[in-house]
Order: structure tokens, then sequence, then C-alpha cells
């Protein structure tokens, strides 16, 4: 890449655009793209190997080899999203980077690269989506205004993920930022563009407490299929996902389907039995496919998420790591790593744990709360002295 702007850039920028141009090489082929990634470890190793393909698939369809020995085009296109990108404050996010959602990195067809723009963290230590139908009535949008305002003081700092479509989605982002959480609307087209557009007062809102996230480049418009292949990402990168209200069938299903899929939590509130906006999530309950919930602390205890708000309490008045002094064997676990390396990256400590990236985001923030690590920036986790 001796001819690009970014040929002399920081690691990540290279890496970010191979990301992009072999993301725009076989878009819907994820399988495939996350076996080439995987195999090379990097998408900057897969196009170092452009000319010889077979060195990382030695059974690569002749079609796929010729791409790459023509990549060309695909590197013009995805220098000028780039440019295009950092010129809008948005950040193209490789599925090994440290920012990526770590959550969705564990799913098997996680995008190789994803665009971001906003201030939210996408790592929060909490990550819950909620899903539903766009004709969301007085009962549903009663059900998420208390859920999230009851959930704002059961589990502080939360990160609330939803498809800022009609209904059910803007009502949960609205209602987040009414209540102080950050919120990331996970979008079905680019960045150049809000879709539907009478939500962007609202998704302007989510860039200064969460932000909008994408796999989607600039140019791409909100077509059907990208809604249904937008709902993984939503169902990836949450802890446990809460579907509201639905009808017999609907987005909001296919949503709790991926995540039950990615071993995901899900949770869904009841209603009538003849209401037609309740029968999705009555239907959900009967399969055993979604625990019942009324309310947040319902969630909340389901989920063994009871001592946030205490921890949280315990940490403004600083209370000092020797008032905690005993650790649980998952904890001691993650301790003793950290002694061995500390500053590490969640994926690094997970690797070398041994812990999945969901248990070890609820055991470093009972870490954190006790004094025994804090989070630097860029997501890495220091052992306190």
């Amino acid at each position: 890449m001796t001819n690009s702007p970014y040929a002399t850039a920081r690691t990540n920028d290279v890496e970010a655009l191979s990301a992009m141009m072999l993301s725009h090489i076989s878009f819907y082929n994820i399988a495939g793209l996350n076996s080439l990634y995987h195999a090379a470890g990097s998408a900057t190793a897969v196009m170092e190997h452009h000319n010889d393909i077979r060195q990382l698939v030695p059974e690569a369809s002749p079609r796929l080899v010729e791409t790459f020995r023509n990549i060309d085009e695909h590197r013009r296109w995805a220098e000028d999203q780039m440019a295009w990108a950092l010129s809008k404050g948005i950040t193209p996010l490789p599925l090994y980077s440290a920012d990526y959602p770590q959550r969705l990195r564990e799913c098997p067809d996680a995008p190789v690269v994803l665009y971001y723009m906003g201030n939210g963290q996408l790592n929060a230590q909490r990550v819950i989506c909620i899903v539903g139908t766009r004709h969301c009535t007085i009962y549903g949008k009663d059900l998420v205004a208390a859920f999230v305002r009851d959930l704002s003081k059961l589990c502080p700092g939360i990160l609330i993920v939803s498809g800022l479509a009609y209904g059910v989605d803007i009502c949960a982002h609205r209602n987040a930022l009414a209540e102080g959480l950050p919120t990331v609307g996970v979008l079905a087209h680019g960045l150049d563009t809000i879709y539907p557009s009478s939500h962007r007062e609202t998704a302007v809102e989510m860039l200064r407490e969460g932000g909008l996230l994408t796999e989607y480049p600039s140019g791409t418009n909100a077509d059907k299929m990208n809604f249904v292949r937008r709902n993984r990402i939503v169902a990836g990168m949450s802890d446990a996902c809460i579907l509201v209200e639905s009808a017999e069938k609907g987005g909001g299903l296919i949503t709790t389907d991926i995540a039950n899929s990615y071993g995901r939590e899900v949770f869904a509130f009841p209603g009538y039995v003849n209401a037609e906006y309740s029968k999705g999530c009555n239907n959900l309950i009967r399969d055993n496919k979604a625990g019942l919930i009324t309310s947040a602390a319902d969630f909340v205890k389901a989920m063994g998420w009871e001592s946030d708000a205490v921890l949280q309490q315990a940490k403004s008045k600083g209370i000092e790591r020797q008032l905690f002094p005993d650790l649980t064997t998952e904890e001691a676990r993650v301790v003793a790593v950290l002694e061995k390396t500390n500053d590490l990256q969640m994926n690094m400590l997970s690797n070398m744990s041994g812990i999945g990236i969901g248990q070890l985001s609820s055991l470093l923030f009972t870490l954190e709360m006790k004094g025994v690590i804090k989070t630097l920036a860029g997501g890495v986790c220091h052992l306190c002295q």
C-alpha cells in the first residue's frame, strides 16, 4: 500500500483499512471472512497474502484467488471510505480492536469491521438490548418507561442498545437519555444518513450519551434485509435481550432467536392473551424461550445483578480495597493472571484466564468496586498494587 495516504498511519488505522477492504471483497460471506481473519490473525495479514491467499485457505476457490489478486479497486474504495469516516468523526473498528464490542466478537458471524460514532463505551460492564414491535402501544410505552427508570437505579451506568426504529426501539433510546443512561443505536444503513429521519434529533442527542453503530459503509441504503442482519449485532453485543411487545411475527422475535442462539439471556413482558402485540411475548414465554419479567427488579434478580447499586454507592464513597478482603474463586483467577501480566486488554485477559467475556465483564466490575483493579484508557485492566 505504498501509494496509500494511510501507509504510514498508526497500526490500528492500517488494520482498520485492511478490514474495510476485506469486508468489501466479500461482504455477504461473513463465515468466509471470519475464517480468513482468524487464520491470518488480522486483516492486515490477510492483505499481505493477497497474492498467495491459498497459504491461508488452501481450499480457496479460483474466483476468490483471482479476487484477492486484483484488490486495487477495493483499496481505493476503502481509502475513500476511511477519509470520509475520519472527516465525520466516525471510527472504523476492526474485529480485534480493543474498542470493538467484545461480547459480539465471540459470535461466529461478527462483522469484520464496524463503524462507530459517539462517546459511549461499547464494552460497558452491563449491556442489554430492548426490542419489540414498531407499533408500540400505550401499555408498551409505559413498560419501557418504568423498566428503564427503575433499571437506572438498580444498575447505574448500564448501556441500553436498540435499533433506532419506530415503536419500542426509539422509546428505549429516549427513556435511556431521560434517565441519564448511555444508549447505542445499531443502524441498518451507513452513517451518512439517519432512518427514519424523524429520529434524527434523538440520534444527535445519543452521540453525547452513547452513539450510533453500524456494519454498513456510507452510501448503504436501509434495505429490508439489512434490518434482519443488524439484529445479530443488537443481540450479540448484549448480555441480555428484553422483548417488550411483539406480534406473532416480527423483528423483535428474530432478535430474541439470535440472542438465544448466542447463549444470551432472553426475557419478555407478558400481556393480555388476545392482545395483538403481546402474542409474540406470550408465545416466547410459553415455549420456554424467554423468562417472564414484570419489572426491572425481576430482571436484575434473574441476572444476579442486585449488588450493582450497592457497589456503585461504595465506589462513590471511596470505600477502600481492604474492606473487601475476600475474593471468589473466579475473581482470584483473574487477579492471579494480572499478577503475572498486568495491564491486559479484556480479550487477552479472557484468553489467559479461560473465562468468557460475558462473565469476565461482571467479575471485573465487582473487582473494580472492591478496589482490586481499575480500568485504564482503551479498556486495559490494571491490578492495583
